[in-house]
């Protein structure tokens, strides 16, 4: 098994009175990591949201019928928990109710789980995010140096555990997790009236990767009012296929402001979702292939520390731009992004005489590990 960075997070928070949530998209290994955390412990109960049983178990469920479907297990685990009805409540109950037992609850949903559990457990819970697999725990598995040398294949084929670990089928195994993992989880969602539509906005998000997105041009080129554009990009984050990044403004009236960038999780989701699985070196979108896996590297990266920052772009209306920008304990911190290693950094002085106390940083495939791990 590959080691996870949560696992160690967890096991420091047991056993501490409260419940832990672990939201990720389908297939990142929250099952998996989960039982690790269980191997050498006894009374363990596993409930899976996604069987029927379970979910009648719990229908109309009181705190002394689950004391009863708890017993003496002093671990209870329920996997796919947005599948139950009302399971906020049941979980407050058992958090509340039944003492010396550690509650765990995964979900892929964050639409369906998040908006269920935030306040019966407001409190009561250690709430994570399990990403796939990153850069830094596939270093800790088998050692830079080798996970260096594979960089070009995962800016093509990304790093979900399946697809690490399936040499030669990668191709075939994106695809069948692009289309699983989009239907079970948005296409299914009762709100979705067209999911041929949503399936072409990926796709125009896809080829949009580093680039900003107007909700305006994408509902005019899908035939979509705005409205739905942002009410389908929602759901996309929300189900952890996409990540959005704000405009950075505060000084210069020529900033845009309203504007945002798209990134995917997964590099490898998102060439599945374009059918892009060309060798990189003859790619034309190499740049934005690197941009989209530094940023989303460093979103894990930062979440797996408890590195608590604000993130953004920069650009102007006369298309002077900045990559990435963090906001860490009220200091600014510029990176810009380059494949090519000979390039030079170049901030704009626009924007380094407004902010001049700010950092700055060009990251190239030389110098990246410190800034992912």
């Amino acid at each position: 098994m590959i080691p996870r960075i949560l696992l160690n997070i967890i096991d420091s928070e047991s056993l501490k009175g409260k419940a832990i949530i672990i939201l990720g998209a389908r297939q990142t290994g929250k099952t998996t990591l989960l039982q690790e955390y269980c191997k050498n412990k006894r009374n363990v109960l596993w409930l899976n949201g996604d069987e029927p049983e379970v979910i009648a178990t719990f229908e109309n469920a009181s705190s002394e019928r689950l004391k009863a479907i708890i017993g003496n297990n002093n671990t209870v685990i329920i996997d796919e928990a947005q599948r139950i009805k009302n399971i906020g409540i049941k979980l407050k109950l058992i958090t509340d109710q039944i003492k010396n037992v550690q509650l765990f609850a995964t979900g892929s949903s964050a639409f369906e789980l998040a908006n269920e559990i935030n306040e019966p457990l407001t409190g009561r819970k250690w709430e994570h995010h399990l990403f796939p697999v990153s850069f830094e725990e596939m270093v800790q598995h088998h050692g830079l140096l080798k996970e260096i040398q594979l960089i070009e294949h995962r800016l093509v084929f990304g790093y979900y555990p399946e697809i690490i670990t399936a040499t030669g089928n990668e191709r075939e195994l994106l695809k069948q997790l692009s289309d699983s993992y989009l239907y079970k989880d948005i296409l299914m969602w009762k709100q979705i009236k067209k999911p041929d539509k949503l399936i072409h906005l990926l796709q125009a998000l896809a080829f949009q990767v580093g680039s900003e997105v107007s909700y305006h041009e994408l509902g005019k080129q899908l035939s979509m009012d705005n409205q739905t554009v942002e009410h389908y990009i929602q759901l996309l984050e929300q189900s952890y296929v996409i990540f959005r990044l704000g405009a950075f403004s505060r000084n210069l009236r020529k900033e845009l402001k309203k504007t945002r960038k798209i990134y995917f999780y997964d590099n490898g989701i998102r060439n599945a979702i374009i059918s892009a699985f060309s060798a990189f070196e003859l790619r034309q979108d190499k740049g934005a292939l690197w941009e989209n896996f530094l940023i989303s590297e460093r979103i894990k990266h930062t979440h797996n520390h408890n590195i608590y920052c604000n993130r953004y772009f920069w650009r102007t209306h006369d298309r002077q731009e900045i990559d990435y920008i963090e906001e860490r304990d009220g200091k600014l911190f510029a990176y810009e992004f380059k494949w090519n290693t000979k390039s030079k950094a170049k901030f704009p002085k626009t924007f380094t005489r407004s902010y001049a106390e700010t950092e700055t940083q060009l990251i190239t495939p030389k110098n990246f590990e410190d800034f992912i791990s």
